[in-house]
């Protein structure tokens, strides 16, 4: 990879989008009950008869920018700006290079903080700073693409109903009607790689209807 990468820009556009985004919210939600009714289904199905696309991220795992220009390409720690913001993310099986995208739910945020700013669960699960969440707000799914620093105030932040979690400590809910933190992906660094460590640490679901719909597994 070569060249700068304006990794962020579809976060910044959006981000400008603030005032917009909640006419859109319906739409957005709708499409994604929609795509994550369609997965259930499947869920129920055995492993080998899923396709390999909704599955979820596996240890070993590589990632690729989600959006943008340089979607599909490769991230490497050095692509993560240190202090954020975030950089938007799906998880890469290396052998087949297929992309994990087929399910909402694979969405991932790539953020890189000071080691010591994590407090000692979330340091546990990162790489040299680096940490690894869901993309998905745990309220109503919208994808959580803000991200708030000022004056010792870090946050990713939802505008959808304008939910914040906290990525130093375990993405906890911070303000909003999220009712729950982001779920963590455990990452590590093999040989200058960016790798998944582990399963995702909570539920990746959306809160929907008042209720909680099973992990998929």
């Amino acid at each position: 990879m070569t060249g700068e990468r304006d990794y962020n820009a579809p976060l910044d556009t959006r981000s400008n989008s603030r005032a917009r985004f909640p006419a859109r919210r319906g739409l957005l939600r709708a499409a994604f009950v929609a795509s994550v009714g369609l997965s259930l289904p499947r869920a129920a199905l055995a492993e080998g008869d899923r396709p390999s696309s909704e599955e979820p991220p596996e240890p070993g795992d590589l990632f690729v920018v989600a959006h943008g220009n340089h979607a599909g390409e490769t991230i490497a720690p050095s692509d993560i700006p240190l202090g954020g913001p975030q950089i938007s993310a799906w998880p890469m099986d290396p052998k087949s290079k297929l992309i994990r995208k087929g399910s909402p739910l694979n969405q991932v945020l790539l953020l890189r903080l000071q080691p010591q700013e994590l407090d000692e669960d979330t340091a546990a699960r990162s790489a040299d700073g680096i940490v690894a969440y869901s993309g998905l707000c745990t309220h109503a799914g919208c994808p959580v693409i803000g991200w708030v620093k000022d004056q010792g105030t870090m946050v990713l932040k939802c505008f959808c109903h304008q939910s914040e979690f906290d990525p130093r400590h375990s993405a906890a809910v911070v303000f909003g009607p999220a009712p729950r933190h982001l779920a963590a992906l455990p990452v590590e660094i093999v040989s200058g790689t960016l790798t998944v460590a582990g399963k995702f640490i909570g539920s990746t679901m959306p809160e929907i209807g008042g209720g909680y719909l099973p992990d998929v597994e």
